[in-house]
């Protein structure tokens, strides 16, 4: 499953900022002449935003650890099919709000203990990592605060506390020192002008490297 374009995916606990920082990224770049497709997960297909709902909204304890795996998983093949694969074919840069390291983080560890069967799921159903990875890293508590300010619907994973998203964080740190050849760590707790600039130095001198 390998395309022609680039694949571009930003991470980080709740109220990072990340899907501002992925939208600006997407405008920089349109405005460079580039072909760019922003989309998220859950989500970014017909068949994944109805999952999207199911995952999102409702009590904290709705679903299973190992229930929303599949969930996930579900919706993320959807997405790659639909949307991120005929992009990258096209030669398009897709830049995702989410992929499967939030699925590492959220259901493999920070909810148990379920990283092996995520990167079971993810090797077996998707086959695709990011090209490159931007985590936004941000303070857990501000970025909770952040996140519940917004006072919409899809709050499920919030109403879990501060406790989840410290856990969060932790394991991103942790992933993207697993993964140093994608991951580019940015710091969040700054104003978003400066982190948009961080991002953007970083995507443009990747850009630059690519043959």
């Amino acid at each position: 499953m390998t395309g022609k374009g680039l694949f571009l995916t930003f991470e980080g606990i709740d109220g990072s900022g990340k899907s501002t920082q992925a939208r600006r990224l997407a405008e920089a770049l349109t405005e460079l002449g580039h072909q760019v497709i922003l989309t998220r997960e859950p989500g970014g297909s017909p068949g994944a935003e109805e999952i999207r709902r199911l995952v999102l909204e409702g009590e904290p304890d709705r679903w299973s650890a190992e229930t929303e795996i599949l969930l996930f998983t579900a919706a993320r093949r959807d997405h790659l099919e639909r949307t991120i694969l005929p992009a990258l074919e096209a030669g398009k840069i897709v830049i995702c709000d989410r992929f499967a390291d939030s699925t590492r983080m959220y259901q493999g560890l920070s909810r148990g203990d379920l990283r092996q069967l995520v990167d079971q799921l993810h090797k077996l159903m998707i086959g695709r990592e990011p090209d490159i990875t931007l985590l936004i890293d941000m303070d857990p508590e501000t970025g909770l605060s952040r996140a519940k300010g917004r006072q919409g619907t899809e709050e499920r994973f919030e109403d879990f506390g501060p406790e989840l998203q410290r856990k969060m964080r932790a394991g991103f740190l942790e992933l993207a020192q697993e993964f140093p050849d994608r991951f580019h760590v940015v710091d969040g707790n700054r104003d978003a002008d400066r982190v948009a600039q961080d991002v953007s130095d970083i995507v443009l001198r990747e850009l630059r490297s690519m043959p």
